[in-house]
């Protein structure tokens, strides 16, 4: 299971799990040559495999650092770009350069790369996410090239690129992962990386000739042998690109270093006279909201007292004159939307300037102005330019103009509350030419519904792709964690041991849901014994809650399922079985059917009759195996795959694409009693045909709300 500190610490991961080389062969084409949309048609799997990105595609990564650069003279922006080609299961990757102005057309200017994932310290491991980094180019001073870290050959280095001529070379060669970098001068740039990392593999090659004890080096489901510490200082170095030369970066530039790996995100400035605007709490409670504090050049602080600067703020800004702070806020009903407040120390409460519904990542301020991404429930990332005083904007660059022949359906914005008081939100979507009277079964989409709704959190249950095939969805936005409303809490275990009390958080989310399914049941829109529920991580976890307390569902796929008595305590290792009795979970040789009744699909498999399917990574098969044997001991109708090099969050297109394709054609068979001919298909039809066989009155649709 994966903590809410995790989820929480995932959201503002920045180094890159260096991969290696992709397969070779995507069309690595900018969409401005690429081939002309097709006529209007209703979305499918391969359209949303094929999206371009900017940073990380995760909408509700609002305080990831930015994936764009605007360049000395303000003129214009450099960004990657990324696309899927799951015909060749590889990445197309291109460095591009655009004019910040309308209708811009980028020009490329370094093409190539291997796709670059984050990588997680998980209780002191260091572990591959599967997540795409967020990869930020820096122009040199001078304007005249721009850096950027790409990886080729298995690591990732810092490249050059000259803006005028498109020459492209690395600039180190470094025989571990570049993970931070600045440029100090026209002629020097500063480097981190963690050579010590060589010593530990030879260390563990070595100890592996007599053996390897077992001990918290461990994670089995990432291997059977010890993984990277997390624990390995970084070494920060100054690279003369003049002379070639390298040496130990002197205190000044380890500072900036340092200070820009801090200030990533946007939550730290220090302006060019010595002012400085951060976020920090009031106290060490993880439940406290941070406040908006400002220093001056004198050392003189000013910490804004208004309830405007506590709580959601995700961006700071300096004015023009560096006297104010200019800031992004989420709030409104369960924090869903976005508001832009200036503030002047000394001048009393903020101002709000505006509020929009929109997601707006990445932002960057010149002039007066904001530079950011930007997206609709139905509109792909775009890069925008922000009037700062109003938040009227100017379309700048759209890397997904075939989006514009897409056909969406309608996407309705529910709000309601839980049965905690908790207030909740989904969005609902609908068909292409829905007609009204007409019942649709509803697939579950869990737990983020910020931004473009592609596949709910994790990315692997296609929200359009659903609905174009006759569903109602209903993506949910996860309720506020029940540990954060007692702010007396001293830290993040505090918090989960709140949320695992009786399984508060779940029975929470699970309100949650229940109450967004009557709210659209009440309305005559669903066929109420056709509903579905889907998850990846956290919500693979509430799905199996839900299975369990709930007869709300009548069919399930999730990517995950590692809620289970022995599984908990065991194929984690033992730094996670540590953790969680830290968590107050039972040990493994315990007998606790009170504790793991509510939650363990295993302990519940005799009367478990819901069609599962499980489509899991290599890295996190293992999890599954309790649930899996459990239900099928007891003839119950589940499915597993297993993707081989995948890992909490599936990266490779054509992974990306099968599970995309096998979630709807699981739920379009036991709701719609739909069987693709497609002759690649057949196996899976085969196995769900003998399930549908030994369980007819599961496919008749036996459970409804209640």
């Amino acid at each position: 299971m994966v903590s809410r500190s995790f989820r929480v610490m995932i959201g503002i991961m920045t180094t890159a799990w260096l991969l290696g080389p992709m397969l070779a062969g995507a069309d690595c084409l900018p969409p401005s040559i690429a081939p002309a949309a097709k006529r209007a048609h209703t979305i499918t799997p391969d359209d949303l495999v094929r999206l371009r990105d900017i940073g990380t595609p995760d909408s509700s990564a609002v305080d990831m650092p930015s994936p764009l650069a605007i360049s000395p003279d303000g003129t214009m922006v450099a960004f990657v770009l990324s696309q899927g080609d799951p015909d060749t299961n590889s990445y197309c990757r291109m460095l591009l350069v655009a004019d910040i102005k309308p209708g811009a057309v980028p020009r490329v200017v370094d093409r190539g790369g291997a796709f670059m994932m984050v990588s997680a310290n998980v209780r002191g491991l260091m572990v591959p996410f599967g997540l795409a980094a967020t990869v930020t180019p820096a122009w040199s001073p001078d304007g005249r090239s721009i850096g950027y870290l790409r990886r080729d050959n298995g690591t990732t280095q810092v490249w050059q690129v000259d803006v005028a001529t498109g020459t492209a070379k690395p600039v180190t060669r470094s025989p571990v992962d570049i993970e931070q970098w600045i440029w100090a001068s026209n002629g020097t740039m500063v480097v981190s990386s963690r050579p010590g990392q060589i010593a530990i593999r030879a260390q563990d090659t070595a100890e592996g000739r007599m053996g390897w004890r077992y001990d918290a080096r461990f994670a089995p489901t990432y291997g059977p042998h010890p993984q990277m510490r997390g624990t390995v200082p970084a070494v920060i170095e100054a690279i003369d690109l003049r002379a070639g030369t390298i040496h130990k970066a002197n205190s000044v530039q380890t500072l900036r270093l340092e200070a820009r790996e801090r200030g990533g995100n946007g939550t730290r400035l220090v302006s060019a006279k010595g002012a400085t605007a951060w976020l920090d709490a009031d106290n060490a409670s993880p439940a406290t909201p941070r406040r908006l504090h400002f220093t001056d050049a004198d050392g003189i602080q000013s910490p804004c007292t208004a309830s405007a600067c506590v709580g959601g703020i995700v961006r700071l800004f300096w004015t023009a004159t560096e006297r104010g702070v200019l800031y992004l806020r989420r709030e409104g009903w369960a924090k869903s939307q976005l508001a832009f407040y200036r503030w002047i120390p000394g001048t009393g409460a903020p101002k709000r300037l505006w509020v929009t519904d929109d997601v707006l990542l990445g932002c960057l301020t010149h002039a007066s102005r904001l530079l950011c991404l930007r997206e609709t429930s139905t509109s792909p990332r775009q890069i925008v330019d922000l009037e700062a005083k109003t938040g009227v904007a100017a379309p700048i660059y759209d890397p997904n103009p075939q989006a514009a022949r897409w056909q969406f359906g309608t996407v309705e914005r529910l709000t309601w509350t839980n049965d905690y008081g908790l207030p909740a939100w989904g969005d609902l979507v609908l068909p292409p030419g829905h007609k009204t009277g007409k019942a649709l079964p509803l697939i579950v989409v869990q737990y983020r519904s910020l931004g473009f709704l592609r596949g709910g959190t994790g990315d692997e249950y296609p929200i359009f792709a659903l609905a174009a095939r006759g569903f109602a969805v209903l993506s949910l936005e996860v309720p506020q964690t029940i540990g954060l409303a007692f702010p007396g809490l001293k830290d993040w275990d505090a918090v989960n041991r709140a949320g695992l009390t009786d399984w508060a958080d779940r029975r929470s989310q699970l309100s949650s849901m229940v109450t967004g399914i009557s709210l659209v049941a009440a309305r005559g829109l669903i066929d109420t014994h056709h509903i579905g529920i889907t998850g990846v991580s956290d919500g693979a976890t509430s799905a199996r809650f839900a299975l369990i307390n709930s007869r709300v569902f009548s069919a399930a796929a999730v990517s995950s399922s590692s809620l289970e008595p022995k599984t908990a305590m065991t194929y984690g290792g033992p730094a996670w079985a540590d953790f969680n009795r830290m968590l107050g979970y039972p040990r493994a040789t315990d007998e606790a059917p009170a504790f793991w009744k509510p939650a363990s699909l295993a302990l519940n498999a005799s009367t478990m009759d819901v069609p599962l399917l499980i489509q899991a990574s290599d890295d996190e098969y293992l999890l599954a195996l309790e649930t899996f044997t459990a239900l099928r001991e007891h003839d119950k109708p589940v499915d597993m795959v297993v993707f081989p090099d995948e890992h909490h969050i599936k990266w490779q297109p054509a992974h990306r694409l099968a599970a995309y394709t096998r979630a709807i054609d699981w739920f379009a068979f036991w709701f719609q009693g739909v069987v693709d001919p497609d002759p690649a298909k057949v196996a899976d039809y085969q196995r769900w045909s003998m399930l549908r066989a030994e369980h007819s009155d599961v496919s008749a649709g036996n459970r409804k709300p209640g």
